[in-house]
């Protein structure tokens, strides 16, 4: 029996805006009325503690309010004839609870908190984070969430699962943030790539590319679409 193709599908906030999640950046550039470093970067996170606990602590009560979309639970189906590794920007749970069960989240998980301690002391955590909770050593936790300036743990995975991709399926994101944007550099010459977004913008590794498709609209519709075709 021949080994199944491999599909990798890196995922934005396009994906979970379509779910009612806040995409944080608005267009003067502020995230939830906040500037980005004020609750996004560590210092930040020294300047005012309370704030950013409080402002993760928002976005998971936001989490429950929530479902899965029709992008969401569309990839999951590409499972019954490949293997499958979703590679996500988006720190909601959505893709795991839309059914898809191999992801790497680059940017971290709103639904854990870790040890400023110890980060190897990860924790699932459903409800608010404050002062006070702290790890099994006695450091404040707080959120595992990977800000500006920070380095990205799961990158050298994402690389690891790319390289041997058959199909690369880029769904409701800018292509500008790296490094989440150049991991297509990594695919391989002859992988088929298929771009999902209402306003797709071609980067310098997408623009190396003869094998794209391009499909200018939103995932809950162009997911729909993509799976169909590639399930035959």
């Amino acid at each position: 029996m021949s080994k199944r193709q491999k599909i990798v599908i890196l995922t934005g906030a396009g994906i979970s805006a379509e779910s009612g999640i806040n995409t944080f950046r608005d267009a003067d550039g502020l995230w939830e009325g906040h500037d980005v470093m004020e609750v996004a970067s560590p210092e930040g996170w020294r300047k005012n503690q309370a704030l950013v606990l409080d402002f993760y602590n928002q976005r998971r009560r936001q989490l429950k309010t929530v479902v899965p979309n029709a992008a969401h639970l569309a990839l999951k189906e590409l499972e019954k004839q490949y293997e499958v590794v979703v590679i996500t920007q988006n720190v909601d749970d959505l893709h795991e609870r839309g059914g898809s069960t191999n992801i790497i989240h680059l940017h971290g998980e709103l639904k854990k908190v870790r040890s400023t301690g110890d980060e190897d002391l990860i924790y699932d955590w459903e409800d608010d984070c404050v002062l006070g909770d702290r790890c099994k050593k006695g450091y404040q936790l707080r959120p595992h969430i990977v800000w500006f300036g920070e380095a990205v743990p799961a990158l050298e995975a994402a690389v690891d699962e790319i390289y041997d991709a058959h199909h690369i399926l880029i769904i409701g994101t800018s292509m500008q943030v790296y490094p989440a944007a150049g991991l297509v550099g990594y695919a391989p010459r002859d992988a088929n790539i298929y771009y999902i977004d209402p306003n797709p913008s071609i980067n310098y590794e997408l623009q190396r590319r003869n094998k794209l498709e391009v499909f200018p609209e939103a995932a809950t519709t162009g997911v729909r679409k993509l799976v169909d075709r590639l399930l035959v």
